[in-house]
């Protein structure tokens, strides 16, 4: 396994040099890299939009509604830390490009269903394909740039092509939904299509190994997904039942049966599909936490930011959706950029930053009222979010995939990606949980929901600002 090293200044000028004169091949392969995570977020953002013409047309229930959501995420999150393996194992490329052709075939059955249930089924089936692609476009960015500032600018590049496909999602599902909710469905489909025709073109063939280099650790996979699943699952429907109900807690005692099986499992196997002392890389480990909180803290944002926008200002799905705009267009701006930042101060201090801007975005809209002006209120938290995300996200990743072995690297990636996904569904089920704590009739009760929600918000991000901050001036002495 490598290990991270400060770089000599004469070195670093070399390896900018090298960094700033990447080929045209290499351009083109982080360009369909950087799609396929375009992709899984854009198709997140415009879905979200799309939900209520959904309901309209297929006459769903509101209870049925959620799992438009809800499966995309129990897929997701349940299949990253198998799909991140898989790519380390399998080959990165051929699992992209399954994966890739997967999510197309399922988006497209999506757009064509005539019932809920196959929405839902599409939506769940394109997650689980999204838990491939991602840990395997990931991992093959950050090995096939070198460790160092050509790999740290790479990341940041890839992280200004997720912020930007779920800024311009919003905007075309606003669109999209205005001239059928389906096509919601079909942009992806086309996209995916020519995500795989460049991937095959211009990713690289998986080197051959022999068939004695690989080993499927199959009980360890199918308890850790089988965890997995059932983790994601109890957090999304926890709200519905009662965290202290017997239905809750019994799930989540499941939860830690499996989890100490797959430990166990993993502990007595002679090629694991997680090596347990893989798990004491600290930074990997703390990058997953906070991309926990970054991503649980940034979804409930949205979440209340968007019920107060449409459910009590009126405003259209694509004028919120424009209402966020500033702050993926400043993502855009400053995320190529931050390969720089992470050189001169260390991915640490990018996050501690990052958090510092988001504590003060989810401070500042702890202000909102009934009639608050969106210039004075709304749009300094949005700009606050455009600095906070492109520092944060970029560190997690660039900490998370440095010092790792490149045979592991789609692991890493799992892990991270994994924790960007249980903290946004923990988090967002605790801050809907303590919205419904009060009185519900009229707006100034509404408003103290969003208020109460936002607390939970800003506490998870004040705890995070000073436990990075911590980090880093350790790391400093």
């Amino acid at each position: 396994m490598t290990t991270s090293r400060e770089t000599p200044p004469g070195v670093q000028e070399q390896e900018e040099s090298q960094s700033s004169g990447w080929n045209g091949r290499m351009w083109a392969t982080l360009i369909v890299l950087c799609s396929a995570m375009f992709l899984d977020a854009l198709d997140n953002a415009m879905v979200g939009i799309a939900v209520p013409p959904i309901q309209a047309d297929l006459g769903m229930s509101t209870s049925a509604l959620q799992w438009v959501v809800s499966a995309y995420v129990l897929g997701f999150g349940g299949f990253l830390l198998l799909g991140g393996r898989m790519a380390d194992l399998l080959g990165r490329r051929r699992v992209l490009l399954v994966a890739v052709a997967v999510f197309a075939v399922a988006a497209a059955v999506g757009g064509l269903a005539q019932d809920g249930v196959v929405v839902i089924i599409a939506r769940f089936v394109m997650g689980v394909a999204a838990a491939f692609s991602a840990p395997a476009s990931l991992a093959i960015v950050v090995t096939t740039f070198p460790e160092g500032p050509a790999r740290n600018r790479a990341v940041s590049i890839y992280t200004a092509c997720g912020a930007a496909g779920f800024s311009l999602g919003l905007v075309a599902g606003g669109l999209l939904t205005q001239i059928d909710w389906r096509w919601t469905f079909f942009l992806p489909v086309a996209m995916a299509l020519a995500v795989l025709s460049g991937a095959s073109v211009l990713v690289p063939r998986d080197p051959e190994s022999g068939a004695g280099e690989r080993s499927y650790d199959i009980p360890g996979a199918l308890a850790v997904t089988s965890a997995m699943l059932l983790l994601v699952y109890t957090i999304v429907e926890a709200p519905n039942y009662g965290w202290g109900s017997a239905r809750t807690l019994g799930q989540f005692a499941a939860v830690a049966v499996l989890l100490a099986a797959f430990v166990l499992i993993e502990s007595r196997t002679a090629k694991p599909l997680l090596r347990l002392s893989f798990l004491n890389n600290g930074k990997l480990v703390g990058a997953a936490l906070v991309a926990a909180a970054m991503l649980g803290t940034y979804m409930s944002f949205q979440f209340i930011g968007s019920l107060y926008l449409q459910s009590t200002r009126g405003w259209s799905p694509l004028e919120m959706a424009l209402g966020f705009l500033p702050a993926g267009v400043l993502i855009g701006i400053i995320a190529p950029r931050a390969g720089v930042l992470i050189g001169k101060f260390g991915p640490r201090w990018m996050m501690f930053a990052g958090f510092a801007a988001y504590t003060a975005a989810y401070a500042l809209f702890l202000r909102i009222g009934e009639s608050s002006a969106y210039a004075t209120v709304m749009l300094p938290t949005l700009l606050l979010i455009g600095i906070a995300f492109p520092l944060a996200f970029t560190g997690a990743y660039v900490q998370a995939t440095s010092g790792v072995d490149d045979s592991e690297q789609g692991l890493a990636a799992g892990i991270l990606q994994t924790g960007y996904q249980v903290g946004a569904a923990l988090v967002l089920a605790v801050v809907t949980a303590t919205m419904a704590i009060g009185p519900s009739d009229g707006t100034a009760a509404t408003i103290s929901s969003y208020h109460n929600g936002m607390w939970v918000v800003t506490g998870v991000s004040v705890v995070t600002v000073l436990a990075t901050l911590f980090v880093a001036l350790r790391k400093r002495r």
